[in-house]
């Protein structure tokens, strides 16, 4: 049996062999080999035996790729297109041909430069359309992903504590003293303040099969979709882990980027998607976990890494005390509040909670399922005081959690604009109200021609309250914040 020394320059050399008889690019990282041809790439596994990684057999390499098709399939079924045999001669192999079976490959469809999300934020042109499809894509595969048993052991409370604090040692090399002891101490206070929490999400089933390394060089937009690829397969626990792991990992890479208006746009989308807002306690640490293992493994490819020093002060950033406000949108159907309240959460770093969505999340419906399609009426007395305590109740959870909130919902009542008040003074946060106003022709016109909206509001409800509204008080006008978006 050759020595693993050997084994790998073998299998170079074949792999070098190949791209020459593909005329393929050929790419290395720790743990592979990538051959890019005309329009399909080929991706070979070293025979390696890593601490994290054992690819050292044949039979190993094989069962992976299995597997790497297998799980990739799920979030990009076009871009994976099964193992390929290299069969033949070390002197002459090629792809599925005749003979003895030398390695096996995972054989994708090949994409455009320039289609990865990290280059597309990289020159400007990663959109608002590339963040909400990836949001639905995720939440979407999130919801529907096999979910782990809490016997299972996946994502425990302690290995959390235990992964975070070992991601943050790799980044030893390149963090102060200063910054490596505030982040143990902030990591190991924050492990044991989500302890409760963590257990809770492990037996309630939000541990799920997901994805495991969704950092923007993981997305690519293919044509009218988007697609996340290289999915974890060597190790079942990286990828069985709490579904806002896996978005957090999204969340993180885009603040890396300092786009916040991107970062907080992906994340009320798959929050409005999914429902998980009791989550949000634990997404700090999330964050700064991912931004650590991130930070290690830009260090381990290049010390001098500026990537890897973005990531580190990303996770620094992350781990700073959030500044809480409570804002409420304030204004008749049509009046441009969701679109205000997109613009402010983007531009603040907010979580939106709204009424239209959160109002059809109480009858077990989509946000943009037909309610009357189902024989139901939201907008009756009883279903609008649940939907306001619902509303209430998940932004005390945000608030108490660090996070500006904003609750977009028409607040034509005092005695809602009152109980929203009093929330922020329970909690020692600002209070603010969004105004947002527009001719009633305009409010019609717009209400006829919506199309595609969590809300149903049509024009009978807007006509209901505008006759039950109550006009803000001078008190309330003190809490008007003026604001520099068109509606």
């Amino acid at each position: 049996m050759p020595t693993p020394d050997a084994a790998l320059s073998s299998a170079r050399a074949l792999v070098n062999t190949l791209a020459g008889a593909l005329h393929a690019e050929l790419i290395e990282t720790h743990i592979s080999w990538v051959l890019l041809a005309a329009d399909t790439a080929y991706k070979i596994k070293k025979p390696v035996h890593l601490p994290f990684v054992d690819y050292s057999t044949l039979q190993a390499r094989r069962h992976f790729c299995e597997e790497e098709v297998r799980l990739n399939q799920r979030l990009a079924p076009t871009l994976y297109l099964g193992v390929t045999r290299i069969t033949g001669t070390p002197a002459a192999p090629e792809p599925d041909g005749a003979g003895p079976v030398l390695e096996y490959a995972v054989r994708m469809r090949r994409f455009p430069p320039g289609a990865l999300f990290s280059e597309r934020i990289a020159t400007g042109v990663l959109d608002n359309r590339d963040v909400d499809q990836l949001a639905a894509l995720l939440a979407d595969f999130h919801e529907n992903a096999p979910r782990a048993a809490a016997a299972d052991g996946f994502s425990s409370a302690d290995q959390r504590r235990r992964i975070a604090l070992a991601a943050l040692e790799g980044t030893r090399p390149l963090a102060s003293d200063a910054a490596l002891s505030a982040l143990q101490t902030w990591l190991a206070t924050e492990a044991a303040a989500l302890m409760p929490l963590w257990t809770s999400r492990q037996a309630d089933g939000h541990v799920r099969e997901c994805h495991g390394d969704l950092h923007l060089a993981n997305v690519v937009r293919l044509d009218e979709h988007v697609a996340a690829f290289d999915c974890i397969e060597f190790d079942p626990a990286l990828r069985w882990i709490d579904m806002l792991d896996d978005a957090a990992f999204v969340v993180m890479d885009l603040a890396a980027h300092q786009r916040q208006d991107l970062c907080f746009r992906f994340l009320n989308a798959w929050l409005d998607r999914t429902g998980d807002h009791a989550a949000l306690p634990a997404l700090r640490f999330s964050v700064v976990y991912r931004a650590l293992v991130r930070a290690q493994v830009e260090h381990l490819r290049s010390a001098a890494s500026e990537a890897a020093h973005r990531y580190l002060a990303t996770a620094l950033v992350w781990a700073q005390p959030g500044k809480a406000w409570l804002s409420i949108m304030h204004g008749l159907p049509g009046s441009g509040k969701t679109h205000v309240s997109q613009r402010l959460l983007e531009q603040e770093g907010a979580i939106r909670l709204r009424s239209d969505v959160e109002r059809k999340r109480l009858y077990g419906l989509g946000m943009l399922e037909d309610s009357r399609a189902k024989g139901l009426d939201l907008y009756s007395a009883d279903t609008t005081a649940r939907t306001y305590g619902q509303l209430f109740a998940v932004a005390r959870t945000a608030l108490q959690a660090g996070y500006p909130v904003i609750l977009d919902a028409a607040f034509p009542r005092r005695i809602e604009r009152d109980q929203a008040h009093t929330l922020a003074q329970d909690l020692g946060v600002p209070f603010s109200i969004v105004h947002c106003e527009a001719p009633l022709t305009v409010l019609r016109e717009r209400l006829l021609a919506r199309r595609g909206d969590a809300s149903e509001a049509n024009v009978a409800v807007l006509d209901r309250l505008r006759d039950a509204g109550e006009p803000l008080s001078v008190q309330e006008l003190s809490f008007v914040r003026p604001l520099d978006i068109p509606a």
